[in-house]
């Protein structure tokens, strides 16, 4: 399980890039790489890691249901996620 302060960083990024996504778009438009310079860091969509929605987990992450593959392997076992069976051949 992460750390909270990290699953808390990304929460934050993600609205940092939200909230400056439309004047990025424009000054990217305008070609103004000073002013795009000027903008926080965090507010560039590459700063962002997708990250397991219930565990945090950086690694492993399965973009399609929002978990690690831990957690999509013990949710998949307990029938959670519907139409996921285990792979019998």
């Amino acid at each position: 399980m992460a750390k909270e302060s990290m699953k808390a960083r990304e929460v934050k990024r993600a609205k940092t890039v939200a909230k400056y996504a439309a004047k990025r778009k424009a000054l990217k438009e305008a070609g103004d790489y000073k002013g795009l310079q000027k903008l926080p860091k965090n507010a560039s969509p590459v700063r962002l890691h997708n990250r397991c929605k219930l565990t945090g987990r950086p690694k492993g992450y399965i973009r399609q249901f929002g978990v690690s593959r831990v957690t999509f392997r013990e949710m998949a076992n307990k029938g959670l996620i519907p139409g996921v069976t285990k792979a019998s051949w």
